[in-house]
């Protein structure tokens, strides 16, 4: 039995039940691009939304980070990875988790207790010492020079203000090396390998803190490092997970894993998020925008050290890997099954693009080096950034033809973009728990008005394909033939804000899906919701699955505007519109 299924069937004993896993690409969440933490698809319910599921959950998640995506190419990080978590929402408090934790890693994983480590949240002016935590760990036989007090690094909040809460990580001491006494959280030998965060408080924009009346639990457990830590493997890429996929890389390419570690382990980590995204029902194609063009930069990176190895970028050498990835994977992800063709069309049409890029950049470069006997940093990082040269192929090229390349001016560009892609990302975080905010729940509840409307003004075979709210706008795409006319967009503007003026309750009821599909009410995305469900109705004109929030009254929406109406992709609308 794999670590998934050893976890879920722990926590299903200890009374949890297992929600499945959400897709990687967010509903309704402006705030990032992909889902990247266990805990982000809960954000409703640990806002004090019931779960239809009820107070005790866990799962395993699908999670896309790429603000270290250089990092990738190392042993340990990865661009997709598996999240295992379990929560309470208003149930068991910080003795339950802890001791649940501690008997997982020790009795079922067989951890011993020698080389475990946990560090504790210190207490700063606001918030006390988690004399608690310390307590049960102690109780637990962890000693106490096993137990480290930190306030930084043990204290979580989702952006400037919102729950927060100490939390407290156990760490493992990863080394063959005499293990010390004391526990120093910065020794690199210890790696941290399960969280568990006490939503404790709540933090005003003020700066003021209160506690919680229903306080949660949220904790979060890496599989492919907890893996490499079970089979004593210093190097994720040489774990179960990574094995047979490497195996595979290396027969196509005709060269051993020793010696060409960075570029497989970027062709197996990239290949693996880029199945997940193209498989997700969001329908994600690579593009220069958004989730797209993550893909398309994963794909695109993928090749390129599929170069680096010498393989034959014609042959079909992405669809063997990506098939050897589906089949893996099929059993616990449904979609990857359901869109198995997708994601190899995705996979080859992206490839043959790239290798056209790839000859337009050579022959950019010979046109850089007709006009200058340097390359400096500004074309060095063009080559990098437009047409995806490696700065090692722009060197290599560059030495054949006897030209200098100003290295250090690409590093210092290549930085600079680094710096940008992370404040990106940490400002698309930044909303976490803070999202949902009161203007966004108005217009999530106003796409429901507006499918309604587009059903009776235009079609009633239109079904919704995807939405992005932010606080300033929504935007909504859905399926149709034609571009919508004047008078089209016109009446459906009129009723949305009819029904807005007219205060229908929004109803909510939870059911079996089953019931809530023979009931009539229309769901995106099916395959993602569980067996329990919300559906929530509006007059006797909307019935949808939703698993997002919702004003109680349409009357709290405010006047709503279409603002443009555009094509999206083929046999798909978009619509934006605003709130007034």
């Amino acid at each position: 039995m794999n670590l998934k299924d050893l976890y879920i069937n722990f926590f299903i004993s200890k009374k949890h039940k297992q929600i499945p896993s959400a897709p990687v690409v967010p509903e309704n969440d402006s705030s990032v691009l992909f889902n990247t933490a266990g805990m982000q698809p809960l954000i409703p319910y640990l806002m004090g939304q019931p779960h239809p599921y009820g107070t005790r959950l866990c799962d395993y998640q699908k999670c896309v980070r790429t603000n270290d995506l250089d990092e990738v190419g190392d042993t340990t990080h990865h661009t997709f990875f598996e999240m295992l978590g379990n929560w309470s929402l208003g149930d068991y408090f910080k003795d339950e988790s802890i001791e649940w934790s501690f008997e997982f890693l020790t009795k079922h994983l067989n951890i011993p207790i020698e080389k475990l480590a946990v560090t504790v949240f210190a207490g700063n002016d606001l918030i006390p010492f988690d004399e608690a935590s310390y307590n049960k760990w102690l109780s637990l036989g962890i000693k106490k020079e096993r137990i480290a007090k930190t306030i930084e690094d043990n204290f979580w909040i989702a952006g400037e203000s919102g729950p927060c809460g100490p939390d407290t990580e156990i760490f493992y001491f990863r080394s063959t090396d005499e293990i010390p006494d004391i526990f120093d959280p910065e020794d690199s030998r210890w790696v941290e390998i399960w969280n568990n965060v006490f939503m404790q408080f709540h933090k005003s924009a003020d700066g003021v803190v209160t506690e919680l009346p229903a306080k949660n639990v949220d904790t979060g457990m890496g599989v492919e490092r907890t893996t490499a830590i079970l089979e004593g493997v210093n190097d994720n890429y040489l774990s179960s997970i990574w094995k047979d996929v490497i195996a595979l890389i290396s027969e196509i390419s005709h060269l051993p894993y020793v010696g060409n570690e960075k570029s497989m382990r970027i062709i197996a980590d990239h290949l693996r998020t880029a199945v997940f995204i193209s498989a997700d029902p969001a329908g994600i194609k690579p593009s220069n925008t958004d989730q797209g063009y993550i893909l398309r930069r994963l794909i695109r990176r993928a090749i390129r050290h599929a170069k680096n190895l010498n393989i034959d970028i014609n042959s079909d050498w992405e669809q063997r890997i990506a098939k050897l990835l589906l089949n893996k994977y099929m059993g616990y992800y449904s979609e990857l099954e359901t869109n198995y063709d997708v994601v190899l069309t995705v996979l080859r049409d992206e490839k043959v693009k790239f290798n056209r890029t790839l000859e337009k950049g050579l022959r950019e470069f010979e046109k850089v080096i007709s006009k200058y006997n340097v390359i400096d940093d500004v074309n060095a990082f063009r080559l990098y950034d437009t047409y995806g040269f490696p700065i090692e192929l722009t060197i290599e090229l560059a030495n054949e033809r006897g030209i200098k390349v100003d290295e250090d001016g690409f590093n210092r560009k290549f930085k600079e973009h680094q710096e940008l892609s992370r404040t990106a990302s940490a400002g698309k975080f930044k909303g976490g728990l803070a999202g949902n905010s009161e203007i966004e729940t108005r217009y999530h509840t106003a796409t429901h008005l507006l499918n309604a409307a587009l059903k009776i003004v235009v079609n009633k075979d239109v079904h919704q394909k995807g939405s992005n709210i932010t606080d300033e706008r929504m935007r909504f795409d859905f399926s149709c033939d034609h571009k919508l006319t004047d008078e089209e967009k016109s009446q459906v503007e009129a009723l949305v804000n009819k029904w807005i003026c007219e205060g229908y309750e929004v109803i909510s009821q939870e059911m079996s899906k089953t019931e809530a599909i023979s009931s009539g009410a229309e769901c995106m995305f099916i395959e993602k919701y569980p067996d329990i469900v919300t559906v929530y109705s509006i007059g006797d004109f909307s019935k949808e699955l939703c698993g997002g929030p919702h004003v109680t009254n349409t009357s709290e929406i405010g006047k709503f505007k279409i603002v443009k109406e555009e094509a999206s992709s083929a046999g798909v609308r978009r619509i934006k519109a605003v709130i007034e």
